[in-house]
C-alpha cells in the first residue's frame, strides 16, 4: 500500500510537471530544455549533497547508475522533441504505453511474478485511457499526419526507452539508496545532454529561469516518489497507477484551466479509478495474507 500511494503522489507530480515542461519547451530549444530541467533539479540537491557528505551518495555500481542515466536521456530526447508539437492529452496517451513494456520487462528481466490482478488492472486502465482519447487520437491519422506523425512516432518511441530506465532504477534499488540514484540521475542526464543543448542555445528569460528551478523541485519530488515506491514492491504492482495521472490532468485543467471535463473523460477517470481502487485492494490483502 505504501508502494502504491507513492507511485499515486509521482502521477500527480509528474503530471503537473508536464504541464509546465509543455510551457517551457515552446520557448527554447528541446535539448536545452531536457538540459535545464536537470541542472536545475541537481542544483536543488546540492545543499542535500553538501550537508550529507559525497561518500554518502557514492553508488556502488556506477556503471548502473550511467547506464540509467543514458536510458533516460535519450528516452528524454524523443520526448522533448514530441512534446511542444503534439497535444498534451496525446501526450499523455502515448506515455500511457509504458506500464505495458514495464511489465513485461519486469516478468523477463527482474523474473517478478506476473499475478493476472496486475494485468487485469493494466489493461482495464488502458481501456479507460482509450475511453478518453479515442475520439481526438488514433493512430493511423497520426502516421499519415505528416510533421504531426513524426512527432508523435517520436513521443511514442520515448515509451520503450523510458520503460527500460525504470526497470533499471528498479534493479538499482536492491544495493542503492533512493537518495543515490536521485543524485546519480541528475548528474548523469545533465552530463549527457549537455553537449546537445550547447549546440542551440538561446538564453533564457527570467521568467524561464524560474520555469526551470520550479521544473527542477518537481521533477526531484516525483521521482523521489516513484524510486521510493520501486523499493517498497514489485515494480509490475504499480503501473495501473499510471493510469490516475488523466485524471489528474483532468482536475488540475478544471481547476486551473475552466476546462469542464467531457463525459468520455468522467467515464474513463471511472474505469481507470476503479481499476487502481481494486489493484490495490487485491494487493492489500495478499500482503496481510503472507
Amino acid at each position: 500500500m505504501q508502494a502504491i500511494l507513492l507511485a499515486a503522489a509521482a502521477g500527480l507530480t509528474f503530471s503537473m510537471l508536464n504541464a509546465l515542461l509543455r510551457l517551457l519547451a515552446k520557448n527554447l530549444p528541446p535539448f536545452e530544455t531536457q538540459f535545464l530541467r536537470y541542472s536545475a533539479g541537481l542544483l536543488l540537491l546540492l545543499p542535500l549533497i553538501v550537508k550529507n557528505g559525497w561518500s554518502a551518495y557514492k553508488p556502488q555500481n556506477v556503471t548502473g547508475q550511467f547506464t540509467r542515466g543514458a536510458l533516460h536521456t535519450l528516452a528524454l530526447c524523443f520526448w522533448f522533441t514530441a512534446l511542444p508539437n503534439i497535444p498534451l492529452a496525446n501526450t499523455t496517451a502515448i506515455g500511457f504505453s509504458g506500464p505495458i513494456f514495464i511489465m513485461l520487462g519486469a516478468y523477463m528481466f527482474l523474473k517478478e511474478p506476473m499475478r493476472w490482478e496486475r494485468w487485469l488492472a493494466t489493461l482495464i486502465g488502458f481501456t479507460g485511457v482509450l475511453v478518453v482519447v479515442g475520439p481526438q487520437f488514433s493512430l493511423s491519422n497520426t502516421v499519415a499526419g505528416g510533421n504531426s506523425g513524426w512527432y508523435h512516432l517520436a513521443m511514442l518511441m520515448s515509451a520503450p526507452l523510458f520503460a527500460a530506465s525504470f526497470l533499471v532504477t528498479k534493479a538499482l534499488t536492491r544495493y542503492e539508496s533512493t537518495g543515490t540514484i536521485m543524485v546519480w540521475q541528475a548528474i548523469t542526464v545533465s552530463l549527457l545532454s549537455m553537449p546537445m543543448a550547447l549546440m542551440d542555445w538561446v538564453w533564457p528569460s527570467a521568467w524561464l529561469w524560474a520555469g526551470f528551478l520550479l521544473s527542477g523541485a518537481l521533477g526531484t519530488a516525483g521521482h523521489y516518489f516513484l524510486t521510493k515506491s520501486f523499493s517498497k514492491a514489485d515494480i509490475s504492482s504499480t503501473q495501473s497507477l499510471k493510469f490516475l495521472e488523466l485524471v489528474w490532468s483532468a482536475l488540475m485543467g478544471w481547476l486551473l484551466f475552466s476546462d469542464v471535463p467531457t463525459l468520455n473523460a468522467i467515464i474513463g477517470g471511472v474505469v481507470i479509478s476503479a481499476a487502481t481502487i481494486w489493484v490495490a485492494r487485491r494487493e492489500s490483502l495478499r500482503d496481510i495474507a503472507s
